[in-house]
């Protein structure tokens, strides 16, 4: 156990971070979840730049790598791509 208030208030200012951390992450992977789900080009299409935007944000943070970012972005980004528009003629 720690012996110093510093070291204690420490202990109490990272379990209140890696909470967040962990639900700033969970919330992004059901993002990602939902958007692999998708079907219609137009939805997935507005839903990427919603998880692009979340993905940077948790990269830039630390919270995720951002190798591992770059990687969904890109993927996600060719999962949307082959989704067929609906005004395609």
């Amino acid at each position: 156990m720690a012996n110093h208030k510093n070291t204690k208030k420490a202990i109490r200012t990272n379990a209140k971070k890696r909470l967040l951390n962990r639900y700033q992450a969970v919330t992004s992977r059901n993002l990602v979840k939902k958007l692999r789900a998708t079907s219609d080009h137009a939805v997935a299409s507005d839903l990427l730049k919603t998880v692009i935007s979340k993905l940077d944000r948790l990269a830039k943070k630390n919270i995720i790598h951002k190798n591992k970012a770059a990687n969904n972005k890109s993927k996600l980004t060719r999962l949307v791509n082959k989704l067929a528009p609906a005004t395609a003629a």
